[in-house]
């Protein structure tokens, strides 16, 4: 009697030979057996000097997602910046070499492109990132560290952060996540549990180097104003006001005895610029603020089509809302007093085309 009570006790405590999966985990494996392979390894060759200034090749590393069947690849600017070779490896081990399509380092976003067969490539559908809420499940697969085809998990742990891009533009609306982004990372598609990219992981936030758990991803809706013109032209044309600015202060406008107390005051117009055909006047004087020698003596812009400006990166912001040849109406304080409404026609920024 004894032997057989032990014997059913044992076997009442075998483990479950079959593991019953999740509804999150058969989401995790659906979503990555169905997109994995629209992502891709990015190789780029840069050249560098030694110290005998002799040019050396470096190769840097990189993800990037499928974004169409003619072979376009979605990815961050700063992966291929400077690159004068570029590999795309398929996640079926196929490699070509990659065009450099179209580049914006504003928003570090960036198009390549290669010639393979259409049945190789499997294309990352995109999504929406405008109703985008904290704590919403996110997958990130990419290339960390070279080690390809690597899929990690977590949530959006904040949203509309603001991240410098390597232009020195703040780029906004930057999603963070937990889903572990490491170098290798960059490039390559953060999804949702729909399967449907909702933004290209660019940086992480860390003192060591390594994941501490702050990443950042570039919002799909962002990569898609410019997508188009990067593959039409290879740039995407910025509104361009031709003037440099400086946010006045209040501690500034009492020093400089203003008859405002904040805007965004112009240090210098270009010539023949549209600033200066709406008869906005930069400085013609220099005067030292505390220990800073500034420009003093041009016009500050207080609104920008009825609405009020603060500051030099407020007005900037409002304007890059606008496209080249759209009319802004700007309220303008002059040094000697004042107040004028003016029209502005908003040229292209100066820009460096790709050669095609």
């Amino acid at each position: 009697m004894g032997c057989l009570l032990w014997v059913i006790l044992v076997v009442g405590v075998l483990p479950d030979s079959g593991h019953s999966m999740t509804e999150d985990e058969r989401n995790n494996i659906e979503v990555y057996q169905r997109l994995a392979p629209g992502v891709v390894n990015i190789t780029s060759t840069v050249l560098e000097r030694d110290f005998f200034f002799n040019a050396v090749p470096r190769e840097g590393a990189g993800s990037g997602s499928i974004i169409d069947l003619a072979g376009h690849i979605l990815t961050n600017h700063h992966v291929i910046e400077d690159a004068r070779k570029l590999e795309v490896t398929l996640a079926n081990g196929k490699r070509y070499p990659a065009k450099l399509i179209g580049s914006d380092p504003d928003t570090d976003v960036a198009v390549l492109k290669i010639d393979a067969k259409r049945s190789d490539l499997t294309v990352i559908p995109m999504g929406d990132s405008d109703n985008l809420k904290v704590g919403q499940k996110v997958l990130a697969i990419g290339n960390p560290f070279g080690l390809g085809q690597t899929l990690t998990t977590g949530v959006i742990s904040s949203l509309g952060r603001t991240l410098k891009a390597t232009s020195g533009i703040l780029v906004e609306d930057i999603i963070q996540t937990d889903a572990s982004i490491n170098p290798g990372n960059s490039g390559g598609p953060l999804i949702d549990s729909s399967g449907k990219m909702i933004g290209i992981n660019t940086a992480i936030f860390s003192p060591t180097g390594a994941n501490v758990g702050i990443g950042f991803a570039i919002p799909i809706d962002t990569a898609k104003t410019v997508i188009g013109e990067l593959i039409d032209r290879g740039y995407y044309a910025y509104p361009w006001m031709g003037a440099s600015l400086l946010t006045l202060t209040r501690d500034l406008a009492e020093s400089l005895k203003l008859p405002v107390e904040s805007g965004a005051m112009v240090l210098e117009v270009v010539p023949r610029g549209p600033m200066e055909k709406a008869g906005i006047r930069g400085g013609n004087a220099r005067a030292q603020v505390g220990n800073t020698i500034i420009t003093v003596g041009g016009d500050v812009i207080v609104r920008v089509d009825g609405e009020a400006v603060t500051s030099a990166h407020g007005l900037i912001r409002k304007i890059r809302k606008h496209r080249p040849g759209d009319r802004v109406r700007m309220e303008v304080v002059h040094w000697e007093g004042g107040r004028e409404t003016v029209t502005v026609t908003l040229g292209e920024k100066p820009k460096n085309p790709l050669k095609r």
